[in-house]
Parts: structure tokens; sequence; C-alpha cells
């Protein structure tokens, strides 16, 4: 083999797929036995790619991989690497952007419907206690004439957009990097996050995880927010202020939440937002299917053969490198 490539985790069953485009590349494929960040600094010191799925790629592992050339990551949003560190190094990162819109999009959906219709609650009613025992007393929303703040307007969030507007939703947008344009041809209406906020029915996040949007829903943001408003995150959980939302949830600011993400990757069943009635909670599974997995396996491992060969990538996160003085790679297209 000519080279080594390091696994750091993975949240699907095989790795076959990504290990099949990279041996056919000459690689070794190594996996790691945990995340942990000593662990992946040794395994890292003679590699010459790294790909992660939610194991942090700190600069210590980054700087201890010299023979590295090249990060992938399996996913699209690149928190969990320090980009930083490396394009300090010359090192390409490299991110799968749209394998999951379909999915991702759906699932907010599911949620949406699955809170708005009772969904759970009946079933739950039903197998527990019999037919029809429930009294309709409780507030379901015909949805059309209603309206969907969606923060954050790229793939997924036009991909939400145009699902809800087929159930009659009126759309908000709150997105300081997508232009008025962009948001009007989907049938929306960009605002600030403040008029979203106070004016949607369904709120659902798809920002990025930053510095600039960790905790952008909190206190006063649930003040603003509906008393019968219904709160989706499939993005990434520290986007909310967990105690904050507790509080929301718990004192009937807000209506409820769908959360298929939390500020803890595993967290535990005993979390205090897990013990409330009025909140769905998925594992992390938005992004899921046969189809998207398989997609996302063969794509991220073949930008990584990419960036080994000196060819350009289909989705570099850090075109910085291209500028740098000693990259570790020499794109081409």
């Amino acid at each position: 083999m000519g080279w080594k490539v390091l696994i750091t985790d993975h949240a699907w069953p095989t790795i076959e797929p990504e290990r099949a485009v990279l041996e056919a590349a000459g690689a070794e494929v190594i996996v790691a036995p945990d995340g942990e960040e000593d662990t992946l600094i040794e395994l890292a010191r003679d590699v010459d790619a790294i790909m992660t799925c939610f194991a942090k790629v700190t600069g210590n592992v980054i700087r201890a991989a010299e023979n590295c050339v090249s990060i992938g990551r399996f996913g699209v949003g690149v928190d969990n690497i320090d980009v930083g560190t490396a394009s300090e190094l010359g090192i390409p990162v490299t991110y799968v952007p749209d394998y999951c819109v379909d999915e991702v999009s759906d699932h907010v959906l599911a949620m949406l419907h699955t809170w708005n219709r009772k969904i759970a609650l009946f079933d739950r009613s039903v197998k527990s206690n019999g037919w029809g025992h429930l009294g309709l007393t409780m507030r379901i929303k015909r949805l059309r004439g209603k309206t969907i703040g969606i923060v954050g307007f790229g793939r997924i969030g036009q991909a939400v957009a145009e699902k809800a507007s087929v159930f009659g939703l009126n759309i908000l947008a709150s997105d300081p990097f997508t232009p008025k344009e962009i948001v009007e041809s989907s049938g929306g209406k960009l605002v600030s996050l403040e008029e979203l906020l106070e004016n949607s029915d369904f709120v659902s996040l798809h920002a990025p995880l930053t510095p600039s949007t960790e905790k952008m829903i909190g206190p006063k943001q649930f003040d603003l927010m509906k008393d019968d408003a219904f709160l989706i995150n499939a993005a990434r959980g520290p986007l909310i202020d967990e105690e904050a939302l507790y509080e929301a949830l718990s004192e009937g600011k807000i209506g409820g939440a769908g959360l298929d993400v939390m500020v803890d990757n595993e967290p535990s069943k005993d979390h205090p937002l897990m013990q409330l009635e009025n909140i769905l909670i998925t594992p992390h599974t938005a992004f899921f299917s046969q189809e998207s997995t398989l997609e996302l396996e063969e794509r991220a491992a073949s930008e990584v053969v990419r960036v080994y060969q000196n060819s350009m990538p289909e989705n570099l996160v850090n075109p910085e490198v291209l500028e740098h003085p000693n990259p570790k790679r020499s794109l081409k297209n």
C-alpha cells in the first residue's frame, strides 16, 4: 500500500464503501478504536489523510499528523475540525455539503407534522388506553396560511421551504449571507431573526455552528416567539441554549420543540429535556437513509483521493490553502 488513511469514527454499520474507494486508489485504511484526542494523535503520526464523522480533529491531532495532506469530513458541518490549523499548515479540508438535503428536509417536515397532528400522542394513547380515549382539546393547527420561519437558507433550508409551501405554509427566512432574490424565488420573505421569531408558527434551524451562532436561540429569542410555536433543530445542538429551552418548554413560553441534535452528541436519558412531554427527540438520524449514507461514504472518500492525487476536490472548505506558500498538495482542476 502506498499511503494511509485514518478513519476516526463512523455512524454506520460498515465502512466497506469508503474502504473500496480508498483501497482502489492504493490506500491502507486505519480505523481508530475511539475518538479520544490522545488516540487520534498517536494514530495520525504517519498517515497521509484523515477522515472524520463526529470525532474532534483538533489542532493537536493535525500537528501530530506531519505527513497529512488531506482532511475529509463525512458530512456537512466542519465545526469538529480545526480548519484554522489545517489552513495554516496548507492542508485542504473537504466535506460533502449536499448528500442529505432530501433526508434532513423530510425529517424536519416529519417532525412538524408529528407535532402538529399529535401523531405520537395519539399513538401512545391508543396503544395504552384504547380507541378514542383522548378528548380533542389539544391545539392542532390548520397548516394552510400558517408561517414557518427558516433560520439559515442554504441548500437544506431552501428544500424545507419548497416542501413546506406545498402544505400552504408561508415562508419567512433569516440568513445574513443569502440574497433577498434567492429567498423570494423560493416564495419566501427575507426578514430579521427577530421578525421571524415573532411571526412564525414553526421555526426550523439550519444555520452552521460558528462562534456567532452558538446559543443563537436563547432567553431573549424565546421571549419573542409565539406561545404555541414549535421549534425544530436538525442542524447543530449548540445553536440552542438548552437551559433556556427547558425553561421555555416548562413555562409555556413556546408550545414545543423537535430536536434531532443536542449539545451533547450522546446525552444521558436522564437529561432534563427528555423528561418533558412537549418535545420530540430523535438521535441525530435526520441525515440517514441507505441511499444518503452510501453517497456520503463514497463521495467523502473520493474527495480525499482527489486531493492525494493533486486534483481539485468538488467541495473545498478552506480555499485559502490554494494560496499557501508551501501547500501539502498543489491542487489542479
